[in-house]
């Protein structure tokens, strides 16, 4: 592929799985970042809702759709995703992340609502070869930026990838009533955006030294993760941009782009 063909790297900030069904701001700007991208030959995603003790890849051929939350309205569970897998991606994958003991996951995990309740936006037809990454939960920050920078390569390569989670994140203070932005869940999302737009990923790394809100805004690291994984594949020339800065109490819907303008 050309330089002009590489794919660029997405985070994007899911919230609620209910955004599946809805048509908002959130879920237009989806659907219009989808069509500005160029098609790619497969879609890697690293979802905040599949961890591992392991780097595990899908590796199935036709992986299935995953209802992973409870006490929501039927149409949510009757939502399929059926793209198709890529089995050989998947061992190609596997055999780049060798230093980290990766391995291709044949019928165990699926497509969670981190991966579905975006693309499904992106790419409507669920016909892209599609396959998820895990998060290995014994690894640092830094070890997660490191199996994000393994994974560079597959940009050229034609494939995307996709990082699925939500900057600030803290269902425990999260009030349905109350939908106002959080002082404190503000205040970590701008200085973490603002560390995106300047290449700081060391800083991003590690975020507990952004402040005291950091605490609040990633209680635990499964949905700040994901973002590591597509600053790493960011190249020295190449600039990252933010959009949807959006919180809402205290989720942030704040995305990032790689490769393609924000």
């Amino acid at each position: 592929m050309s330089a002009s063909d590489r794919q660029p790297a997405l985070f994007l900030g899911h919230g609620s799985p209910m955004n599946a069904l809805e048509d908002n701001a959130l879920t237009r700007s989806w659907v219009a970042l989808g069509r500005r991208l160029a098609r790619p030959k497969a879609i890697l995603c690293v979802s905040a809702h599949w961890e591992t003790k392991g780097v595990l890849i899908t590796g199935g051929a036709q992986p299935r759709t995953i209802h992973d939350f409870y006490g929501f309205p039927q149409a949510l569970y009757d939502v399929t995703y059926p793209a198709p897998g890529d089995p050989a991606l998947a061992e190609a994958i596997a055999a780049r992340l060798s230093a980290f003991r990766a391995r291709a996951d044949v019928d165990g995990w699926g497509f969670d609502h981190g991966t579905w309740s975006v693309l499904k936006f992106l790419f409507p037809q669920a016909d892209v070869p599609l396959l998820q990454l895990s998060l290995d939960l014994r690894k640092t920050p830094a070890e997660h930026y490191q199996v994000g920078q393994a994974l560079t390569g597959l940009r050229d390569e034609g494939v995307l990838i996709v990082g699925s989670g939500n900057i600030v994140h803290n269902l425990r203070l999260f009030n349905p009533r109350s939908l106002a932005p959080l002082p404190w869940a503000q205040s970590f999302d701008a200085a973490v955006a603002a560390k995106i737009t300047a290449h700081d990923h060391a800083g991003l790394i590690d975020y507990p030294s952004i402040g005291p809100e950091a605490a609040l805004a990633v209680p635990e690291p499964d949905h700040y993760l994901p973002l590591l994984y597509v600053l790493a594949t960011q190249g020295p020339d190449e600039q990252a941009g933010v959009f949807n800065e959006t919180v809402v109490g205290s989720l942030s819907m704040t995305s990032a782009a790689v490769g393609i303008a924000a």
